[in-house]
């Protein structure tokens, strides 16, 4: 007997200090997602929507058994390389991370996922239970015989996780497959309902509740009641007849921080006693109020699978997938733009915020501080570097970079108003044109095959005009004169400083 899904998925933002809500949801007909971010300031509702914008799309797959978990695996191995690519791009992301709970149907069997102490539990008939182990530090304890679970719902470190997703190699998921029998509930939540509301008021919700929305609006106006000081997510779904008169819905429901990435807002939740006092708490502490007026997800349907409702459903993941990519590429942006260059510019050497690659017709860097320096000034091989683009670590270091070219350009103009080639960026040499004969050999610069008198050069007889000296061995190094061949004092440290930037 062919099986199918309905569902329906709640969040709110809870009655603690948070201003926006850390988790995201995802409940579809034959996925659903649950993912608690953390990491704070706007990390955690990031990676919490990566995941499920990553996850997302398996709703429209069609696997078998076999396939499922392998599926399952490789989308987590692939949400988690985002995570890390973004903290990467955007340190104001370091550190950011989520617990994830992910269910695939496949024929009449469901493939899950889970990392964190997010939680699924699982009615069927008269047995309620807890189908997912926490990656906690309690649940360590009580796993070593060092505290009961009486004891791990009022420890002070039952929020310590264990494994989560983080973008490391090693954030490895719990992986199970099991039959699904028609009249099963089953409920993932994030800890802002199991740290607060006992297992046994949550079985009571489950087992009495007439639809899945009845259960998950109930779950939160408990969870509320309970003075939740987190965000707290639902998604419940029931296994249904799919050869029935009475045909669940198939549009996803998104909610939580991927739901407002998505289309601006969370879905709403019907209002009652419980949801008010947490407003007017919000009201009275400052804390930015929900959309409460946001619109739901979820559209009328005629009670078939139409094509008109897998077209939605294809659009519904578009957008979540773009909704998320496009969070990626702010990220990216924000760190392109705490990039700086030296490079030329109109023929003239400028500072250029960004980086020194274009997206198309896009240029994704733009002039930050001109120059008066001429890159036809600058030695060739310096030239050629600038061409290449210099990197500079901050705005500073490129500053000193451009004065450092400066120095070089005077050099050069300076050699080329005697007549002689400016050529490359000088290095340390002896000078072939000493103004008076050394009267000791150095001692700095032996020679090879023993002491020797140097030979008087032959001085230039004409200007700009040189002559080689002819010498039995080297020329022992002698102190430089002021000639045209000299490095100056300001030149020798513009060349320290190009040391690393030509090279």
């Amino acid at each position: 007997m062919a099986i199918a899904l309905r569902y329906a998925a709640r969040s709110d933002l809870g009655l603690g200090p948070k201003s926006r809500n850390e988790d995201s949801g995802y409940a579809g007909p034959n996925l659903l997602v649950l993912a608690d971010g953390m990491g704070g300031h706007a990390a955690g509702d990031v990676a919490s929507s990566m995941i499920v914008g990553e996850l997302a799309p398996l709703d429209e797959e069609d696997v078998t058994a076999d396939q499922a978990i392998p599926l399952l695996l490789e989308a987590l191995h692939a949400a988690n390389a985002k995570l890390t690519r973004a903290m990467r791009e955007n340190s104001d992301l370091s550190g950011m991370g989520s617990t994830t709970i992910v269910v695939l149907r496949t024929g009449n069997k469901l493939a899950m996922a889970h990392i964190g102490d997010s939680r699924a539990f699982m009615l069927r008939g008269d047995t309620f239970t807890q189908i997912t182990k926490d990656h906690s530090f309690v649940q360590q304890l009580i796993d070593e015989g060092r505290i009961s679970k009486e004891d791990a719902g009022h420890h002070p470190q039952r929020s310590v996780v264990t494994r989560v997703m983080t973008g490391q190699p090693d954030d490895e998921p719990d992986t199970s497959l099991r039959e699904a029998k028609i009249g099963d509930r089953f409920l993932l939540c994030s800890d802002g309902l199991s740290d607060f509301v006992g297992a046994d008021v949550i079985e009571e919700i489950v087992r009495e509740a007439r639809t899945p929305d009845e259960a998950a609006d109930r779950c939160i106006e408990v969870a509320l009641k309970a003075s939740t000081r987190d965000n707290v997510t639902v998604i419940v779904a029931e296994v249904v007849d799919a050869d029935g008169d009475d045909l669940p819905t198939t549009v996803p429901q998104v909610v939580g921080a991927a739901g407002k990435r998505m289309r601006g807002r969370t879905r709403a939740i019907p209002t009652s006693p419980a949801e008010k006092a947490a407003a007017l708490s919000r009201e009275a502490t400052g804390r930015a109020e929900p959309d409460d007026d946001a619109l739901e997800l979820e559209l009328a349907e005629d009670g078939t699978r139409s094509r008109r409702s897998k077209l939605v459903l294809r659009t519904v993941g578009v957008i979540v997938v773009a909704a998320i990519l496009s969070a990626g590429g702010y990220a990216a942006w924000a760190w392109s733009q705490k990039q700086y260059f030296v490079a030329a510019d109109a023929g003239k050497v400028a500072i250029f915020r960004g980086v020194s690659q274009d997206l198309g017709p896009i240029s994704l860097s733009h002039v930050e501080t001109p120059s008066d320096v001429l890159v036809s000034d600058l030695p060739s091989d310096v030239q050629a570097s600038v061409g290449n683009t210099i990197p500079a670590r901050d705005l500073v270091d490129a500053l000193g970079k451009v004065t450092a070219l400066r120095t070089e350009a005077v050099r050069c103009q300076h050699l080329a108003s005697t007549g002689t080639p400016c050529g490359t960026t000088p290095t340390p040499m002896q000078s072939t044109v000493p103004t008076t004969p050394p009267t000791t050999p150095s001692t700095t610069s032996p020679n090879p095959t023993g002491p020797t008198q140097p030979t008087q050069p032959t001085l230039p007889t004409q200007p700009g005009q040189q002559t080689q000296p002819t010498l039995p061995t080297p020329l022992p190094t002698a102190p430089r004169a002021s000639t045209s061949f000299a490095t100056p004092p300001a030149v020798a440290l513009a060349t320290d400083r190009l040391a690393g930037v030509v090279t």
